[in-house]
């Protein structure tokens, strides 16, 4: 790929373009909307795929169960949107995390990015959205590292550059995955977490108003919403970030309509939770997110059930 098509492929897409979903969606509560807004924006993001990532914490027993917990919720969830369609290409992702840098994790997933980006090019790439810890994509660059030409990466993962380590989920579930997605060549847009996409938080008040008895998707959601801040803050005013929102809306983002970003250095994980840098090559660095017009847009789109 060439320099002028590299800065390119890190602009905002113009048009329809093929995308692929990444997602540990049974961690927490925001991949359910991730999934259920790329559903409603199918008039520009046409799904190829949805891969099952791996996750650990208290809602799984191991990477392993995370995933199929993960892939488990997601065919949950288009039965209750009615896109049975996609359970078809729905696959399991990796059972555990990279071991070091230069071995992939097999998996159905990982087989299925390889085949789906080798059918593609630099001036028409596949994007993958990547919402969870990066395994599966960094398996797919290691078993076939030609196809970071034909890919963008859209990731929601780190801190941002300001905030005093990198020891965010996604990112310090696999360091190494991490590393060999930024070190592959292969355009990536970062969403960080803390100090940037922290300020799409939603209190349940404004959730519940927009989105409680519109439909069946919605009282899914917002009862996800409900249970889990049951579960540590029954009765207190809380507010939760819808983190994974943000990755999606980078491709729908239109006249920087719901959120800013610059180029900028490309950042190196170190496994001690900083940042290095590599001043040779530049990525795209999500920094403002515009949080009223992107809660607007998200909204409108699942309360009018736009699937």
């Amino acid at each position: 790929m060439d320099t002028e098509q590299y800065f390119k492929n890190l602009n905002v897409p113009a048009s329809r373009i093929d995308v692929v979903l990444d997602t540990d969606t049974f961690n927490e509560i925001d991949d359910q909307f991730a999934i259920s807004y790329l559903l409603a924006s199918s008039d520009k993001l046409n799904l190829k795929a949805l891969y099952a990532a791996p996750f650990y914490n208290h809602h799984s027993t191991s990477p392993g169960d995370g995933m199929q917990k993960s892939y488990d919720e997601i065919l949950r969830l288009l039965a209750l949107t009615g896109r049975q369609e996609y359970a078809p290409v729905t696959f399991r992702g990796s059972e555990d995390y990279l071991k070091d840098e230069t071995t992939p994790v097999p998996s159905d997933a990982a087989a299925n990015l390889v085949a789906l980006a080798s059918g593609y090019s630099p001036d028409n790439p596949l994007y993958v959205i990547a919402i969870g810890a990066i395994t599966n994509v960094a398996s797919a660059l290691l078993l076939k590292p030609e196809i970071a030409e034909n890919i963008v990466i859209v990731w929601l993962g780190g801190h941002g550059r300001e905030y005093h380590d990198t020891k965010e989920f996604n990112l310090f579930q696999d360091v190494a995955a991490a590393r060999v997605v930024f070190g592959s060549g292969a355009p990536v847009v970062q969403l960080p977490c803390m100090g940037v996409v922290s300020s799409f938080s939603v209190p349940f008040v404004e959730l519940a108003h927009y989105l409680d008895g519109k439909n069946d998707l919605c009282d899914f959601l917002v009862g996800r919403v409900r249970n889990e801040i049951d579960s540590y803050a029954k009765g207190l005013a809380v507010s939760r970030v819808l983190w994974d929102v943000t990755a999606v809306a980078w491709l729908l983002n239109d006249n920087d309509r719901f959120m800013l970003s610059r180029l900028d250095t490309l950042p190196v994980p170190e496994y001690d939770g900083r940042y290095a840098y590599d001043h040779s090559r530049l990525i795209r660095y999500v920094y403002h997110i515009n949080r009223d017009a992107l809660a607007t847009d998200l909204f409108e789109k699942l309360s009018g059930s736009r699937l």
